[in-house]
């Protein structure tokens, strides 16, 4: 994980974005190897990206749902 990607808000990540973020930070905590601070910091970063990633599936959720409950051809524009 770049500088750049640690100081980006983790609000304006796209799914992926954060997907990907959330593997790397999730594979330094695992190799170990940092200070008791910098490890918390990481963690708390992972933590946000893991809500973050969860609100773009339940976004996506949503949409589906609603998708399948409207009546057939509501989504036409004829």
């Amino acid at each position: 994980m770049s500088d750049e990607e640690s100081t980006t808000p983790v609000s304006t990540l796209g799914y992926e974005q954060c997907r990907d973020e959330l593997v790397d930070v999730v594979r330094r905590l695992e190799q170990g190897g940092m200070n008791l601070d910098a490890a918390l910091t990481l963690w708390e970063r992972g933590e946000a990206l893991a809500r973050r990633c969860q609100e773009h599936l339940d976004g996506a959720r949503a949409r589906i749902e609603a998708a399948l409950s409207a009546p057939d051809g509501d989504d036409e524009t004829t």
